[in-house]
Order: structure tokens, then sequence, then C-alpha cells
């Protein structure tokens, strides 16, 4: 959904990048689901490089509708279910954990819900400016998005670490404002919220790592 083929390229890449660097931080199992986010961000970023190229006409219409599914699935499927779950999975604290389940829960219902519409079609793709303009035909399709938003955004805010709700709250507000440009048909900004989203992410895993290490410092 940003600018060109050659911006998602590089947001894509830096993004797998910010990825794999996560994954390195992540020293528990329950952690490695919001390790794993950044890299499903910038997958997403790299797939949307071949429909911007297809439709351009340099790839194959073929690839440009297999991109275009991939893409779509990942926004639509992959995102609601991973989110909640590894957003839940971050918190040490077991009953702060167990609070989170509903949204997860409410996650896995929306990904299947949207996954069988997205599944029944029809589905497509058009250049609209200075972004990609996705059609997915969806039934309730203002109850699902709000169903969509809870399960990805709420998360966050019923956590019981302050810096995730801080950042919940930037969240909330950085999807409504790059909600509302796209639909101005203005420009779409959310491979850079991706790439902020994936930098925090590392920047909570390395912080974790500090703090391990200070506990065991006394000890050494």
């Amino acid at each position: 959904m940003c600018f060109s083929p050659e911006v998602d390229l590089v947001a894509g890449i830096v993004i797998t990048g910010v990825g794999v660097e996560s994954l390195r931080h992540a020293h528990e199992p329950r952690q490695i689901p919001l390790a794993s986010l950044p890299i499903v961000f910038g997958t997403h970023q790299l797939v949307e490089s071949v429909t911007w190229w297809s439709l351009q006409g340099d790839l194959p219409d073929r690839c440009g509708t297999v991109a275009t599914s991939a893409y779509l699935a990942v926004a639509l499927v992959v995102v609601p279910l991973l989110v909640p779950l590894a957003v839940a999975l971050a918190e040490r604290d077991p009953t702060r954990r167990r609070r989170l389940v509903p949204f997860a829960l409410l996650g896995a219902a929306v990904a299947l819900a949207l996954g069988v519409q997205l599944a029944a079609g029809p589905s497509g793709a058009s250049i609209g400016g200075r972004f990609i303009a996705y059609e997915v035909d969806l039934a309730w399709g203002g109850e699902i998005t709000a169903l969509y938003v809870l399960a990805t955004c709420g998360p966050l805010l019923a956590s019981g670490r302050p810096t995730f709700v801080l950042f919940g709250a930037a969240n909330l507000t950085a999807v409504a404002a790059l909600a509302t440009l796209l639909a101005t048909g203005l420009i779409s900004l959310w491979c850079v919220w991706a790439a902020v989203t994936s930098v925090a992410v590392l920047a909570h895993l390395r912080a974790g790592d500090r703090c391990e290490e200070e506990v065991r410092a006394p000890s050494g």
C-alpha cells in the first residue's frame, strides 16, 4: 500500500531484517510470535511489490493475482490471528495473560470469518495514485472491521505492561489516521507504521535482554 514497488521492496527488506534480529532476542518460546511480527510485516511489503509490478505490466497477471491473494490472506487472516496471540504470550504474569485470552479467541474468530469470505471471493487490486487499492467483497463489512480493530488493538490497551498500553494508544491513533488518509485517496503510509511497529518489537525484546543481564549481574 506504500508509494511504489521500489519503496515496498526496500521497506520489506529492512523490516524483514529487523524481524531476523528480533528472533535472535526471543529467548523463550512464548516470545517467538511477537518476535516474528516484523518478519510477517516485511514479507507483506515484499509480496505487495510483486502486485505493484504486475499492475504496472512488468510481471504477468498471474503473478499479480497470486501476490494479491497472499497479501490479503496475511492482512485478513494472519494478522488478526497472530497479533493478539503474540501480545497475550508476551505477558509474564499468568493472570494478566488469561485476561488477554478473549482477544486471542476473538482474533481467531475474525480470521476464520475473513478467511472464509476471502476464499469465496471475489477480490482484486488496482493502483490508486501512490498506493494500491485492494477490493474484497465482505459481508457485514463495518461490523467485522470493528471486531478486527478490537482484536488487534485491544490486547495492547488491556495489557498490564505500561509500554504496551502506551504503544497500544499510539497504535490506535495511527490506525485511525492512516485509515482516514487511505479513505480520502491521498496516500498510504501503512509501510511506515509497519516499520515503526517492527522497531518497537525489537526494542522491547532488547530491553528484556538488558533486564535479564541486570538481574544476573549481582550473582555473577
